[in-house]
């Protein structure tokens, strides 16, 4: 299928015309304003849409979708959310973390807000707090950095003989160096080198994996964000090609031959903040929906990958893991 005619079919409203639209006004437009890139989120806009069903809005039914998409670029989102407002849209979706997120509440302060994945929402100066947001702003947060932590102890505990492991950040999101300190004090407590290095255009990605294989770099972890999302089998494939063990937030990595996965759903976070989309239609708030923070952490497996690296993956590891690919 042609890249455009892809688009087409993800982009609902975005891709139809004009005149069509125009002809039904009388539904509430969602402006869905995404950091990601559409070929990397069939997953997470289905969720979207399965949400929105459960409280009864149905794209082209009694609600229209109009969509745009950064593709990891972060610094076209304020022209992006410039675009989905002159639409006048009834709610704005921000999709893909803080960048969408900052950018969206930057662009108004009258059109409701929901955010999707977005770590730490207070100390970024989303909300005021989890349990009352304020303004108009609302969403679901992922705490990808209390997860930095983690990744760097399952990574030791894969290789507990690691003398040096990496870390993928994407220098332009703003989470970036609080996810970083949290895994240099996880590395420090476990006698490990960690080895920060940063990405954010596609361009850097080879000469980064190039990087790694110079300092010997035993595994990697890729931090769950927008930018790295767009990337997505282009990173799976540079840490198989370098025969990199690598760590991903997101199960949709490992699914698409990735190791292993820790964090949060992503997919949920898609379907609980289309949840507060349509409660927002129905006349709720913002302000007086609390921030949901994520209640249950999955550990997924691939135990195809694992033996294509030569691994053994530890018995205390498979026992615990929610998802193993055979």
């Amino acid at each position: 299928m042609r890249r455009r005619q892809f688009i087409t079919l993800i982009g609902g409203a975005a891709a139809w015309p004009l005149a069509a639209r125009a002809q039904q006004s009388a539904m509430p437009i969602i402006g869905f304003l995404s950091s990601r890139s559409p070929s990397e989120s069939a997953g997470v806009v289905a969720a979207f849409r399965r949400g929105l069903r459960e409280t009864g809005y149905v794209e082209g039914e009694n609600s229209l979708i109009a969509f745009r998409w950064a593709e990891g670029r972060y610094d076209a989102l304020p022209g992006l959310a410039a675009d989905l407002l002159a639409l006048r849209p009834a709610v704005l979706f921000a999709a893909g973390g803080p960048p969408a997120a900052l950018a969206a509440k930057a662009a108004t302060t009258s059109v409701p807000i929901v955010f999707s994945a977005v770590n730490d929402p207070v100390p970024l100066g989303l909300v005021a707090s989890l349990n009352r947001p304020g303004a108009n702003i609302t969403g679901m947060s992922t705490l990808t950095t209390e997860l930095a932590a983690k990744s760097v102890q399952l990574m030791k505990e894969l290789l507990p003989q690691a003398a040096a492991i990496a870390y993928l950040l994407n220098p332009t999101n703003p989470t970036a160096a609080a996810v970083g300190s949290e895994a240099r004090a996880a590395a420090t407590a476990l006698a490990v080198d960690l080895h920060v290095v940063h990405a954010s255009r596609e361009g850097d990605l080879d000469p980064v994996f190039t990087e790694l294989a110079q300092k010997q770099a035993s595994e990697i972890i890729v931090a769950g964000e927008p930018f790295m999302d767009s990337q997505r089998e282009r990173l799976v494939a540079l840490s198989a090609r370098y025969r990199l063990p690598a760590i991903y937030a997101f199960q949709e990595y490992v699914r698409a031959g990735g190791l292993m996965s820790y964090g949060t759903s992503i997919t949920d976070s898609y379907r609980q903040a289309a949840i507060y989309v349509g409660r927002i239609l129905k006349g709720e708030s913002a302000s007086d929906l609390p921030v949901q923070r994520p209640a249950k952490f999955e550990l997924a497996i691939n135990l195809k990958t694992a033996r294509a690296l030569g691994l053994d993956i530890p018995p205390t590891l498979l026992a615990r893991a929610d998802e193993v690919i055979e």
